[in-house]
């Protein structure tokens, strides 16, 4: 029995899968409804073309589009996340959890052995599916992200050791 059967969401309606460049525009209009600095099309472009980059996208039913997306940058064993969004329709579903466990398995696969990440101190719910994927916090930056309002905003320092192919997601 796979991960995601054991998880429940063999059937779910979604189907995770690289994007390509023609779908910078989408990817980068969904980092914008997420994040205060948003990053353009072009910077989406540029990271497609760059060794060790790696974007998943989530589609959901027959979408040509993606709804969701999470970018790491790999070398050697070690990777960081350094971007996950999903398009406001897509939130609150379950399907970031379902992204991020199918991506950590690509990494695991490609003898990634350390995942890293940061995010802002006050996104709860990113931070609950982090603790539940079994990232550990390991370090505070304080003042690290820009918000709307032109305060800062701390980071978390955040990292998970992929023991196996397949990351235990019960945690």
């Amino acid at each position: 029995m796979s991960l995601f059967d054991r998880l429940g969401l063999a059937r779910h309606p979604a189907r995770i899968a690289p994007v390509a460049a023609h779908h910078a525009e989408r990817l980068a209009a969904i980092h914008a409804s997420a994040f205060a600095r948003p990053w353009a099309p072009e910077e989406f472009e540029a990271f497609l073309l760059e060794k060790g980059i790696r974007i998943d996208g989530l589609f959901l039913g027959r979408d040509i589009q993606p709804s969701g997306f999470v970018l790491s940058r790999a070398t050697l064993d070690e990777a960081e996340i350094l971007s996950l969004a999903l398009a406001r329709p897509a939130r609150g579903r379950g399907d970031a959890r379902r992204l991020m466990l199918q991506h950590l398995q690509t990494l695991a696969h490609a003898g990634v052995r350390i995942v890293h990440l940061e995010v802002e101190e006050g996104n709860v719910p990113a931070l609950a599916l982090y603790r539940r994927l079994g990232f550990e916090t390991v370090g505070h930056r304080p003042g690290y992200y820009a918000r709307p309002d032109g305060t800062r905003a701390a980071a978390v320092s955040m990292s998970l050791r992929l023991g196996s192919p397949e990351p235990d997601a019960a945690t």
